[in-house]
């Protein structure tokens, strides 16, 4: 076994079945070590691809930011555009799952889901904000296969925002807003923590998480919440009021027909 093999965790060839079976052994495939190594590969990449995008970035850029060599790298991955389909699939389909479930949770109201949802994004952005950036920088070079992965996270994302404000707006707990425009306003305001956010601190993380998801159920809290509001004539106006502005904003949205297309 040469200083490399020790190192990095490769067998040496040349042993036969016995050393193929323990390299498809189950102890073989959970290694603390290899599992160590693919971290740092995986960080080192989504660093370097967030500086200087995909295409600039070579394998070897990777083996010298992580301490291997270009042959030791290939044995935990084939190539740049494995590492990025990695990168773009647990920074897009892991928040999209985990709204998801808080969407399904009983126990909470809409506004509470709400919080916890843009906590959740916000964390996401705050504790990992090159993963977001190097999507961004790489979103032209993307595979077919990577972009369509992409764009469907994304969408999901988006589903479940809507979800849970259109829940709000039914149960009275938000304003009547226009729910994706809302949505999409709150997605991009906790996006963009990826771009000012400085990690490293797991108490300012959370405390600016925190922070911009009460800002998130703020900005479509009702303005007469019914616990706060008495009953009477002075809380059902000014409900109608909110209604009648929702009104007119579907109304001033809705396409006009075509005046010359009368029939005679």
């Amino acid at each position: 076994m040469t200083s490399e093999d020790a190192a990095t965790g490769r067998r040496p060839r040349g042993r036969g079945k016995s050393g193929s079976a323990a390299a498809e052994s189950p102890a073989s495939r959970s290694n603390p070590r290899r599992e160590l190594v693919e971290k740092q590969i995986m960080e080192q990449a989504t660093r370097l691809f967030a500086e200087r995008g995909f295409a600039s970035t070579t394998l070897q850029d990777i083996a010298d930011a992580t301490g291997l060599t270009r042959p030791a790298l290939y044995h935990y991955v084939a190539n740049k555009d494995e590492l990025l389909s990695r990168l773009v699939s647990e920074s897009t389909e892991t928040p999209a799952a985990l709204l998801h479930h808080i969407n399904e949770r009983t126990e909470i109201g809409p506004s509470e889901k709400l919080r916890a949802m843009a906590i959740a994004i916000a964390l996401h952005q705050a504790e990992g904000p090159d993963r977001f950036r190097l999507i961004i920088r790489s979103e032209a070079e993307l595979s077919d296969d990577i972009s369509r992965t992409y764009e469907q996270s994304r969408r999901h994302v988006l589903k479940e925002f809507i979800r849970v404000i259109e829940e709000g707006i039914r149960a009275g707990e938000m304003r009547p807003a226009d729910p994706r425009t809302a949505a999409l306003g709150i997605i991009g305001m906790l996006n963009w923590i990826a771009w000012w956010h400085q990690p490293g601190n797991a108490d300012d993380d959370r405390a600016v998480a925190t922070q911009l998801a009460e800002m998130a159920v703020q900005s479509l809290a009702q303005e007469v919440p019914t616990s706060v509001s008495p009953e009477g004539p002075a809380r059902a106006i000014a409900l109608l009021r909110q209604d009648l502005d929702y009104l007119e904003r579907l109304l001033e949205d809705t396409p006009r027909p075509d005046t010359n297309d009368k029939r005679r």
